[in-house]
């Protein structure tokens, strides 16, 4: 074990890495400057402490190490010398522990019973179990190894100009870990003649960040007498000529970086910056010749190993604690903060499955250090943005949030400030994606042109929003209750928004009426009674109750006049309730039921605010007189044409048509429309006219001839063609003259073509091609695979020759140096699924 003196220079090393309040670093710029430097030393030496803890027995050569390591590293503070100095120490002790290596086994072992070994891992110190096996405390990091190896080949790639490279990620994701590693790691120190290191965080000021970064590469002198002039001119002549590395870390502005660069030579010298930041926008602002590189949350492997490792230091897991350690590492939801802090804890506590299952169920409480780095992130959001991300803590755990409903909840809250020449929709969606460019809201999946499809938050991120919704009283929510608990006056007083898991008849217990709540989200599978919902929440703006079952009628929802956003369940029911149709305030209506079909009655019409309207049956439209401001409508059917649609639905942008009848269909009168998939009667050709502002068409039994292609292929904005169940019939497209000029996505789903032919010029801007139950088809057409931009060919359940065509296609492509271009068969890799078929 290392002696106290040896201990109090560790101790003081900790400080200096991550005090940020201890007056020896608070306001020492030169310290904080050269923190990249003190990890390593601190890592360095932490090994030594190990080594001499591992040679315990040879007391005397051990009391001469520790001498020679405080005389050589404690008198100055040249780390230049320090690392050379802790180098030869090394040496030295290799020798000793190769003759160690011949102790017999049986007294090491008692030795390690009995001794503990102070161990720093990602700044968390923590006692050491005595039964593990001591090895090299080295800084272990995992599932950056890839990430390492990108960001490395960009700092040294052979471009002249001088480059910006941005590490994005949330808190506590590893963003300066990863620039640390990258900082000390020995090709990028041989590459760079100069390499600098500053961090700027929240509060910027130009003028301290001009001091470390010269502190940093070695500036001499008072700099805090140096005027600002000064202090520019010293930071362009030291970097003048020279090839340069400066690491800006934790940036939270476009103008601390426009700042910033002013400082900087702009010669070709194959200079790099390299910047950490949580905000996507500051990583874009910069990006000019330069690279972003998001940074991803570890696998639920990769924190096991994480875990593993900063708990074992690599010796094995005992097998009765791997499935609750497991469980611990799975909970830490891929953020190595969260991975490291648990190993701490654990790093603390005995070798016990019991213990370890306890803290695996009560993970949360651990995280309180975690949320203060989070709440950073928070606390940057503008006004606007808060009430739209605190709102997401309500929902349940790992709940995934589908975009366009989540922007509807926003837009009925009154969250969504109105912009000139923008719906609000826009502007929410506008919203989410700034949550989502800082990193407070991830993406879980996208849609066929990478438009975010659902979200999800983080369990820290949503831990932080729950926090802070109770702190300023944003919300309620009820998870759990007791029976009798007596939930009026007290809890309900003053709530404006309740979300709630529990049986939404608790909250309803004697009738009570509060005149407080405006929204009332429930997620809990109950029966219940409409009209006491709504006679004891009766000033609603937001009704939640899609996956309720009721035992009366849902007429009494007419009393609840304020509504704007409705989601309910039929069940067994075709006949959509009159009395819905009062509540004149309804923007949004979702409508759950069993049955194939709903009828929409006649007094529709009078719900002039209604701009959505979702259903997972056929929906029936009334033929009616007035204009509405549908934006939005799913799976309707129009007995009275598309000349009705153009009169009820002027505004219409998103529209899921089902023809009952062979006639014409005129949807170049409806000036708005976006998104269109329609569903023709399957005996005949449909006639159909589309708008140009259509970006998404999908087509079901329209039996169109190929030649109608020519019209679609003249649609200006198309991005997404999908084509199902002969949407066109005939054996042969031909393509060659024709050109979709933004088409991103393509998918042909049953169709009886035999014979495709295209150009590379057919599909400039295809991003992916989906070919699925195509057993006519002969081939892909062989230029496909030289599209520029292609990056995937999915196939399905395709006959041999068309598998055969996309294997010419990519070997084609590898010939030509592009190994970008992915294909899949059945779901598999082309790789794989040539080795499963062998």
């Amino acid at each position: 074990m290392a002696n106290a003196s040896l201990q109090m220079l560790m101790d003081n090393l900790k400080k200096l890495i991550h005090g940020n309040h201890h007056p020896l670093t608070k306001k020492n710029r030169m310290i904080l400057s050269k923190r990249p430097q003190f990890q390593l030393l601190y890592q360095e030496l932490d090994s030594i402490i190990q080594t001499l803890s591992n040679i315990h027995q040879h007391h005397h050569q051990h009391q001469e190490l520790e001498k020679k390591s405080q005389e050589k590293s404690l008198t100055s503070l040249d780390l230049e010398k320090v690392t050379k100095s802790i180098e030869s120490i090394k040496v030295e002790l290799m020798t000793i522990n190769i003759a160690n290596m011949k102790m017999d086994s049986s007294s090491r072992i008692d030795h390690v019973k009995t001794r503990s070994v102070a161990a720093a891992v990602a700044g968390t110190s923590y006692t050491r179990n005595p039964f593990i096996t001591k090895k090299r405390s080295e800084e272990f990091v995992v599932g950056l190894d890839d990430d390492a190896e990108i960001i490395r080949d960009k700092l040294t790639e052979d471009t002249k100009q001088l480059c910006v490279v941005s590490i994005v990620g949330m808190g506590g994701q590893g963003k300066t870990t990863l620039a640390t590693k990258l900082f000390n790691d020995h090709f990028i120190q041989y590459h760079f003649h100069i390499r600098a290191w500053a961090t700027v965080s929240q509060t910027y000021i130009k003028r301290d960040f001009l001091i470390q970064i010269l502190t940093s590469i070695g500036v001499q002198g008072d700099l805090e007498d140096t005027s600002d002039s000064q202090l520019r001119e010293k930071l362009h002549k030291k970097l003048m000529g020279r090839r340069y590395l400066i690491v800006i870390d934790d940036i939270w502005s476009n103008e601390a970086w426009d700042d910033f660069k002013l400082f900087l030579p702009h010669e070709n010298t194959a200079s790099r910056i390299l910047l950490t930041t949580r905000l996507n926008e500051v990583a874009l602002h910069v990006k000019s010749h330069g690279f972003i590189h998001s940074l991803p949350c570890l696998t639920e492997e990769e924190s096991w190993e994480l875990l593993k490792h900063k708990v074992f230091h690599g010796d094995n897991c005992p097998e009765w604690l791997i499935e609750p350690g497991r469980q611990i590492a799975e909970k830490c939801h891929g953020l190595p903060l969260s991975v490291v802090v648990m190993a701490g804890v654990l790093a603390k506590e005995p070798l016990s499955k019991d213990l370890w299952e306890e803290i695996a169920c009560g993970i949360s409480s651990y995280h309180k250090g975690n949320l203060e780095t989070l709440a950073l992130s928070y606390h940057h959001l503008p006004d606007h943005l808060r009430e739209c991300f605190l709102y997401l803590g309500g929902f349940p755990e790992d709940f995934r949030f589908v975009v366009k409903r989540l922007i509807w909840l926003w837009v009925a809250e009154g969250f969504i400030e109105e912009a000139e020449n923008r719906t609000l929709e826009d502007t929410a969606k506008a919203y989410l994606m700034d949550l989502i460019n800082r990193n407070l809201v991830i993406v879980a999946k996208r849609n066929e042109i990478d438009d975010v499809k659902t979200c999800k938050l983080h369990d820290l991120v949503r831990e932080l929003c729950m926090q802070k919704a109770k702190e300023e009283r944003f919300f309620l929510k009820i998870d759990s209750l007791p029976l009798s608990s007596p939930l009026y006056p007290d809890i309900l007083y003053q709530q404006r928004r309740v979300f709630t898991n529990q049986d939404v008849n608790i909250l309803t217990i004697a009738h009570a009426t509060t005149q407080t709540a405006r929204s009332l989200l429930c997620f809990h599978k109950d029966i219940c009674s409409v009209e006491i919902i709504a006679r004891s929440f009766v000033l609603l703006r937001v009704l939640n109750l899609q996956k309720c079952r009721f035992h009366d009628s849902p007429r009494a929802l007419a009393l609840l006049l304020h509504l704007r956003y409705l989601a309910i369940a039929f069940p067994y029911s075709s006949e959509f309730s009159k009395s819905i149709c009062k509540l004149w305030s309804l923007q949004t209506l979702i409508i759950h039921t069993y049955s194939t079909r709903i009828y929409l009655p006649q007094n529709l019409q009078d719900m002039l605010n209604l701009r959505h309207l979702w259903s997972n049956a056929m929906i029936y439209f009334p033929n009616i007189e007035k204009p509405m401001n549908l934006q939005s409508i799913t799976r309707v059917t129009c007995e009275h044409g598309v000349d009705n649609l153009k009169k009820c639905l002027p505004i219409i942008k998103k529209l899921d048509l089902c023809c009952s009848e062979d006639e014409e269909y005129h949807f170049e009168l409806l000036p708005y429309l976006e998104t269109l998939a329609f569903v023709g009667s399957g005996s005949q050709r449909n006639h159909i006219w589309f708008p140009a502002t259509l970006k998404t068409l999908t087509l079901t039994k329209c039996c169109l001839p190929w030649s109608d292609m020519s019209t679609i292929k003249s649609l200006p904005n198309l991005e997404v063609l999908e084509l199902f169940h002969n949407a066109f019939m005939g054996a042969h497209w031909d393509a060659c003259e024709q050109q979709f000029r933004q088409l991103k996505f393509l998918l042909l789903y049953h169709l009886n073509l035999k014979q495709w032919e295209a150009s590379s010029t057919s599909f400039p801007c295809l991003k992916r091609l989906s070919m699925r139950r195509c057993e006519d088809l002969e081939e892909i057409p062989f230029e496909i695979g030289e599209i520029a931009t292609l990056e995937l060919i999915a196939i399905k359940s395709s006959n041999n020759s068309v598998v055969e065509s996309v294997k010419r296609i990519q070997q084609e492509q590898q010939d030509v140096g592009n190994d970008e271009l992915k294909i899949t068969i059945n779901g598999m890799d082309l790789s794989q699924y040539e080795g499963s078929n062998k």
